[in-house]
């Protein structure tokens, strides 16, 4: 397991260990209404080598709590004000490593068992016997030691855990990284052979983060839209550059064999499946809201946000740019024609995002409305 840096689990572990040996770990606070109890019990605790302060009723002992801290209480149940059922949460909200030893009376075992319940590690009852005092400090010492040193492993788990986690978003985002930059050279290579494709994919991708970004969709949807839009075109490097490239109507097989691209696209771009919603918003971006749209026939909610989205972000950049078999129609009349799409081609909220986008220019590289 990797540690904090200057944290080494083991380490820590001790030095909680360490903490306890001293000043606190053999400090006892008796707190009793009757002096004989507490002169007693402290005069014995002294000759066992504790450090031992009293106090007398349930106030002064948490007054002193407040200021001072105690490895173990000793308290008595039945006191005048405060009783010492009720001092247990107050003086655990005070130091939560505080071990707590109840005194009561024979008659009073269920009220010590309900100070149990509350957080007390023991109880013993009155008269108070010596040899069962000691053996009962000595197990709360213990209990004390193994609580201590439980909380201090569980904090060192957890911060490890979320300095492992924060490591392993770093390698994934990494990874991410040199994949899209990988996917990007083959398409790079594709758009370089074709003067109509060059720069689509990277327009795409920006109109697309743009809608994404004024629709207020969150932050991780914008980045896997844009992902997804540099890399939606990346099935067409199986397609055959005479379709692609044909400067007239393409035949039914030849339709077939360019729609073939989002699956030549999603069986290149599957393994990686660190890109996450990148990979259903590239399989969606040719469905089409009606439902007429490939290779799913998927409509209206059933297409992803980043499929609905790309597809409108690739209509206009297709429309607009050149391509072999036709010259490029400007921005207005792109939007124009679009419109006429909404409800069919396209979802009619992401096409008033499109109209907004467009009209507003704010992506770099796009012909601007005139």
């Amino acid at each position: 397991m990797t540690s904090l840096p200057g944290h080494d689990p083991i380490e820590a572990i001790e030095a909680a260990g360490a903490a306890l040996a001293q000043d606190s770990m053999r400090r006892i606070l008796v707190v009793d209404d009757e002096s004989t109890i507490r002169l007693a019990l402290s005069r014995f605790l002294r000759t066992r080598g504790f450090e031992v302060e009293v106090a007398d009723s349930g106030a002064a002992a948490l007054e002193v709590l407040g200021q001072h801290r105690f490895s173990l209480m000793l308290c008595d149940l039945r006191m005048p004000g405060i009783s010492g059922l009720d001092v247990v949460p107050r003086a655990l909200a005070l130091d939560a490593d505080l071990g707590i030893i109840m005194l009561t009376a024979v008659n009073d075992a269920a009220s010590a068992t309900e100070a149990l319940s509350s957080g007390a590690f023991d109880y013993l009852t009155k008269p108070v016997e010596l040899p069962d005092l000691q053996a009962a400090v000595e197990r709360a010492m213990m209990r004390r030691v193994r609580s201590v040193e439980r909380r201090a492993v569980d904090r060192l788990i957890r911060e490890e855990v979320a300095l492992r986690t924060v490591q392993l978003e770093h390698e994934k985002g990494a990874l991410r990284v040199m994949t899209v930059s990988v996917a990007e050279t083959l398409i790079n290579a594709m758009e370089a052979k074709d003067l109509y494709l060059r720069g689509h994919s990277q327009r795409v991708a920006e109109i697309g983060a743009a809608i994404a970004r004024h629709l207020e969709l969150e932050s991780g949807t914008v980045d896997c839209i844009h992902t997804a839009g540099r890399l939606h075109d990346v099935g067409k490097i199986g397609i055959r550059e005479a379709v692609l490239n044909k400067p007239g109507p393409l035949t039914h097989e030849e339709f077939a064999h360019v729609k073939d691209h989002v699956r030549i696209g999603l069986d290149i771009l599957s393994p990686l499946h660190h890109l996450g919603d990148a990979l259903h918003f590239i399989r969606d971006h040719h469905e089409h809201w009606d439902g007429s749209g490939y290779p799913f026939g998927r409509t209206a909610e059933d297409i992803t946000i980043g499929g609905r989205i790309l597809t409108a972000a690739d209509a206009f950049d297709a429309l607009t740019s050149q391509r072999a078999y036709r010259e490029p129609m400007t921005a207005d009349t792109t939007l124009d024609y679009l419109r006429t799409q909404a409800g069919r081609l396209l979802e009619p909220r992401i096409y008033d995002a499109l109209n907004a986008v467009v009209r507003g220019g704010t992506v770099e590289g796009i012909p601007r409305v005139k």
